[in-house]
């Protein structure tokens, strides 16, 4: 059973630059992503601020957003990196195997990594993540280095998005021809 504690914040600022990038996108009828609740059991909770200090999940979390892009299921997760090996081990095996049902039933399913040193937002397709998760099944490295990843796949901010996804997932299809 996982637990849940002074660790809740951690990567708040990635979900909120995500939040607002996706009001933008609704708010332009561009598409309608949004966040998945984790459900939680509360164990301890702070009498005077009721605030919840200590949890415990009710189950294991798929994916961070889920929606729809002008028509086509999405769905991804978010995850920050604050050095240039990212470990796979903050990657599950039932969200890989969620995402992989997802992209099956023609949804588009991504990471998005957000390296914190180099102020660098990346959009990892699900495909070149299976390359490293294969790899690391192979018995190979279990993360994968910040020099591998495609180019063509860091994010630029734009005016209002600060996580403009939407570019990426153009660009995730055309590569899919």
């Amino acid at each position: 059973m996982a637990t849940w504690n002074s660790r809740g914040l951690r990567g708040s600022l990635l979900e909120e630059m995500i939040n607002l990038t996706n009001d933008k996108y609704r708010d332009g009828g561009l598409a309608l992503i949004q966040k998945v609740p984790t459900p939680i059991t509360p164990i301890t909770i702070d009498k005077q601020t009721r605030h919840i200090t200590l949890a415990y999940f009710d189950q294991k979390s798929t994916v961070d957003y889920i929606g729809a892009v002008q028509g086509i299921p999405v769905c991804f997760d978010a995850k920050e990196c604050a050095v240039d090996t990212f470990s796979l081990q903050n990657i599950h095996e039932h969200q890989v195997k969620f995402m992989r049902d997802f992209e099956r039933q023609d949804g588009v399913a991504f990471f998005l990594i957000y390296y914190t040193s180099r102020d660098a937002m990346y959009y990892m397709r699900l495909r070149e993540l299976n390359i490293y998760w294969d790899r690391m099944a192979q018995g190979g490295r279990k993360s994968f280095r910040f020099e591998e990843l495609d180019g063509r796949f860091f994010m630029k901010p734009h005016v209002g998005q600060m996580v403009p996804y939407l570019d990426m997932i153009q660009l995730d299809l055309n590569d899919r021809g």
